[in-house]
């Protein structure tokens, strides 16, 4: 699985917190921690469409995005990659960095542990 940039996990985990989401309910969410405009957010959704990382449906005649990546699995690969890639470590990060964070529960923390402990080492871009 690609690693989504950062913002397109932005916009994955609003959606992860809340879904279905308009695009403007969606640019709602990311605005301030982005700082860019509706039409940015229009075009990383459709880009994020492109790529199979969102579904879009109408919903009382409204489009409307959902993620369309597995939560634990994105994370997994986003903590991978900065493991290997930024701080040079080649085996598994311990899942306790992820203790307190509101964006998994306690089962989705045991799942991310236990694929980050099963990630291949010599997966390589």
């Amino acid at each position: 699985m690609a690693t989504p940039s950062v913002t397109e996990l932005s916009l994955l985990k609003a959606l992860w917190k809340q879904q279905p989401l308009s695009s403007r309910q969606l640019h709602a969410c990311v605005e301030e921690e982005l700082g860019w405009s509706f039409s940015s957010t229009r075009k990383t959704v459709e880009r994020m469409l492109e790529k199979g990382m969102l579904s879009q449906r109408s919903l009382q005649g409204v489009l409307v995005y959902e993620a369309h990546v597995d939560k634990v699995a994105t994370l997994a690969a986003f903590a991978n990659d900065f493991g290997r890639r930024v701080m040079e470590i080649d085996s598994p990060l311990p899942v306790t960095m992820f203790t307190g964070s509101k964006l998994v529960d306690p089962q989705e923390l045991l799942e991310l542990e236990q694929m980050l402990h099963d990630w291949p080492l010599e997966t390589k871009e």
